[in-house]
């Protein structure tokens, strides 16, 4: 459970970078945003993977970038599901997927499988 919370808490930093960098992307108050990172950890773990299963043909013939489209539609479920939470279109959804993704993947490098910080010390 901490572990959820902590990339909840990750992914919500990606979406308050993109509200600074993405231009339509609006999120009404902190609380918006926190829960806005808990939804779309959600949405990631039931809606995603049965798209990505009934979009594979299409996955593969783009050699996996359709991922990045069904990236997208999962920030617009989560707009849409969420009143405080405002994207302009699928630009805004794209690039949106797009920071929150990179952020995703550079805080996990940091959490490990169990959900706990790593601190890797090298000796030698």
């Amino acid at each position: 459970m901490l572990g959820f919370l902590l990339r909840a808490a990750i992914v919500a930093l990606g979406l308050w970078l993109a509200t600074a960098w993405v231009p339509g992307l609006v999120i009404d108050g902190p609380a918006t945003l926190l829960l806005a990172g808990v939804l779309l950890g959600v949405v990631n773990a039931v809606v995603r993977p049965i798209l990505v299963l009934l979009t594979l043909p299409m996955t593969v013939l783009t050699l996996g970038l359709f991922l990045l489209v069904i990236n997208a539609a999962m920030v617009a479920l989560v707009a849409a599901l969420l009143p405080g939470m405002h994207v302009a279109g699928f630009g805004t959804a794209f690039f949106t997927a797009v920071i929150v993704g990179l952020v995703s993947a550079v805080g996990s490098w940091f959490i490990g499988p169990r959900g706990k910080i790593e601190i890797i010390v090298r000796r030698g």
